[in-house]
């Protein structure tokens, strides 16, 4: 985590409550498929980023491969995936996966300032399509950077930060998000 370990806010803040709620209802819109008004939840600077997992001796210092990520997206491309979605183009989910995105384990941490939180999370994403491909289960930690927005009145999605448990993904395609 950023500047150190910090202490993490008690479970009844309210900021955690806040932050909390934000990943239970951000779940639920990517369950229901909802990306639009997922994309609303996103600041504008957001940047949104999986690096790919190497498994390496211990002690040797780093466990994510230099510049190589699975994605590393911003509003703009985020946008156009989900246009993406909405075309005879999107064979990856066509027909769409059936997901459920189980979020557990958060912890929330003061940001650098009052507009901003820290919040570590465990997902678990659980997907199928179709009748005849296995369902695929994808384990992962997130850190997320939540910012305040004066005039929603609402925490946004300022940074994520996803760091699958696995080292080779067994999802057919990333084609959905975490």
């Amino acid at each position: 985590m950023r500047n150190g370990p910090r202490k993490p806010l008690p479970f009844n803040d309210i900021r955690h409550l806040q932050a909390h709620q934000f990943l239970v209802d951000e779940a639920y819109l990517l369950d229901t498929q909802d990306y639009g008004t997922w994309l609303d939840t996103l600041t504008d600077d957001i940047r949104y980023v999986m690096p790919v997992r190497v498994t390496t001796a211990r002690g040797s210092g780093f466990d994510m491969s230099p510049g190589m990520a699975h994605f590393d997206e911003d509003k703009y491309s985020l946008t156009q995936r989900v246009a993406r979605f909405r075309t005879e183009h999107a064979w990856t989910e066509d027909p769409p996966s059936r997901l459920r995105h189980f979020i557990t384990n958060v912890r929330t941490f003061p940001g650098d300032d009052d507009r901003h939180l820290i919040v570590q999370s465990a997902e678990l994403l659980f997907r199928s399509r179709g009748d005849v491909n296995e369902s695929a289960l994808l384990s992962c930690g997130r850190e997320d950077v939540l910012r305040w927005d004066d005039d929603a009145q609402t925490w946004k999605l300022a940074r994520r930060n996803i760091i699958a448990d696995e080292s080779v993904l067994r999802m057919q395609n990333l084609a959905v998000f975490l």
